[in-house]
């Protein structure tokens, strides 16, 4: 019985230590635009039936239970928390962020091929093109591409709620349009590939993309100068972190324990 109990407590330590990786990253990324924390879900393993629920007894009779000894737990998947993020105004032009469903979709190198990927950071910029490219490590083109001419100056583009880009003639004071976002959405945001740099990518658990206006039906709305921030609460992961510390510490316990009895029974002498 001891020996099952190691096991135990050693698979429960090593789903503890994954969830404290986890959580580790949610912590880590609590300043990264659009990111979204991720928790761990466990599940219980294998049972050893010693007696099954509903054998019968001595006297023929049903018993209402059975003796059932688990064998441990393990992580049985990360899952994605999507609910909004708090929005900073920046006052920059170019900075959007999504109230509401959907992901912005821009062009990425994954693998040595271009794939599009989806993200909830709004943090764009211009490059040496002039396209409209997400401000991370890897500058993905926005998609579809808007591209701002060489002689706009920044202080005239306006992006309205509906996603259309606006550049005002100094002059004239008349707004041209110049480009649309577009968002897309998914029946299972969840099923999304973490890629790392602010992206997502569709897999098959995610389905495949449904693409709109913003400020459509099923879609969010585009707020211009500002970005979403994490929506990681280092408080709630905090004591997160002390829970994952104290359950692991109760494992460890459960092995000493679990030395000592086997190590009464290692000193058993036959007279």
């Amino acid at each position: 019985m001891a020996v099952s109990a190691l096991h135990a407590a050693a698979s429960g330590m090593r789903a503890l230590d994954e969830k404290l990786n986890v959580v580790a990253n949610n912590l880590a990324n609590v300043n990264t635009v659009g990111f979204k924390r991720s928790r761990t879900n466990f599940e219980d393993l294998l049972y050893q039936a010693r007696r099954e629920p509903g054998a019968a007894n001595f006297q023929d009779e049903p018993v209402p239970h059975g003796v059932m000894v688990g064998l441990g737990s393990r992580v049985s998947g990360t899952q994605l928390d999507f609910q909004q993020g708090s929005p900073e105004e920046t006052n920059r032009n170019l900075d959007m962020m999504i109230q509401g469903e959907g992901f912005f979709q821009v062009l990425a190198q994954a693998g040595g091929t271009e794939v599009t990927a989806y993200t909830r950071a709004g943090n764009f910029t211009v490059n040496s093109e002039g396209n409209l490219v997400l401000g991370n490590s890897i500058g993905s083109i926005l998609e579809p591409a808007i591209e701002i001419a060489e002689d706009v100056e920044r202080d005239s583009i306006r992006i309205n709620e509906r996603g259309q880009v606006f550049v005002r003639d100094a002059a004239s004071g008349v707004d041209t349009q110049i480009g649309q976002i577009e968002l897309a959405r998914f029946v299972n945001p969840e099923g999304l590939l973490q890629f790392g740099k602010n992206l997502y990518l569709q897999t098959e658990a995610s389905g495949d993309p449904v693409t709109g206006t913003p400020a459509d039906s099923g879609f969010g709305q585009i707020m211009g100068g500002f970005v979403e921030l994490s929506n990681v609460d280092p408080v709630r992961a905090l004591i997160d972190l002390i829970f994952t510390q104290r359950a692991f510490e109760l494992n460890s316990q459960t092995i000493q324990s679990a030395d000592e009895t086997l190590q009464i029974v290692g000193n058993l002498r036959r007279f």
